[in-house]
């Protein structure tokens, strides 16, 4: 197994929920070292560089428009293929398909507001981790 670093997102409605502590924890216990973090705002103009991939798909204007709605918690972790394994605690996009347990599942509201996003591939994590974190910020 490799070794893997990945972003996570605690999006806008999990704030408010204040539910960070237990997102936090919930991936800390499945054995993941915490890398960085940091809570911040971004302005739409951020959310909609952040989400450049998706600006052709019907959906972008209002993920852009959620994801600047409020503050977020962004974290670099790290572990043994911590893309894929961050992935399946996170759960299924959808809230009402996601498994039992998973944070999608426990925190998120629905499709659009599903408490968290991570990278979903090497090329991703290499470009989403730089776009919150610079190199200093990444305490190993």
């Amino acid at each position: 197994m490799a070794v893997e670093r990945t972003l996570m997102l605690i999006k806008p409605d999990a704030v408010r929920k204040g539910v960070e502590g237990k997102i936090i924890a919930h991936v800390q216990e499945k054995g993941f070292k915490l890398l960085a973090l940091k809570k911040l705002k971004l302005t739409k103009e951020q959310a909609q560089q952040f989400y450049i991939v998706h600006k052709d798909r019907p959906f972008y204007d209002e993920l852009c428009e959620f994801m600047s709605s409020g503050p977020i918690v962004a974290m670099v972790w790290e572990g043994e293929n911590a893309i894929s394994r961050i992935r399946e605690i996170m759960g299924a996009t959808n809230p009402e398909e996601a498994a039992e347990g998973t944070l999608r599942k426990l925190y998120g509201t629905n499709v659009g507001e599903n408490a968290v996003h991570g990278s979903d591939s090497p090329e991703s994590a290499t470009v989403e981790i730089p776009f919150f974190f610079s190199r200093l910020e990444i305490v190993e």
